[in-house]
């Protein structure tokens, strides 16, 4: 198995926004095409940024991989990802995220069977 961490900062007057797109349109798309989702969390790092990450479980990178390909190769996902773009505001999105997206991918050091995602 592996894992990928994914990180945003964002402006905190956004994350309500940013957290619709992301349950109305991205985890539909992730999870229709077999990625998994451990959990996705929020922290106030301060009164003007946020940090969002979220854990994905893959069976290993080239299944990370297959599934972001075959994600941006489905055009109804990326035109809705596009309409919502628009309709934010291309100009506000690089003002409310904060800094670049960070993602990195992680093993675990535990046994699978051993925690609660057996």
């Amino acid at each position: 198995m592996i894992y990928r961490r994914k990180t945003y900062i964002v402006e905190p007057s956004f994350i309500e926004e940013f957290n619709q797109l992301f349950n109305e349109i991205l985890l539909p798309s992730q999870l229709k095409y077999g990625a998994r989702l451990i959990g996705r969390w929020m922290l106030d790092r301060d009164e003007n940024h946020t940090e969002v990450f979220a854990i994905w479980e893959y069976d290993s990178y080239e299944d990370y991989e297959r599934i972001e390909s075959q994600i941006k190769s489905d055009q109804e996902h990326v035109m809705k990802v596009q309409h919502r773009f628009d309709q934010i505001g291309r100009d506000r999105l690089k003002q409310v995220l904060k800094e670049d997206i960070r993602q990195e991918f992680v093993k675990s050091t535990v046994p699978r069977e051993k925690t609660i995602l057996d």
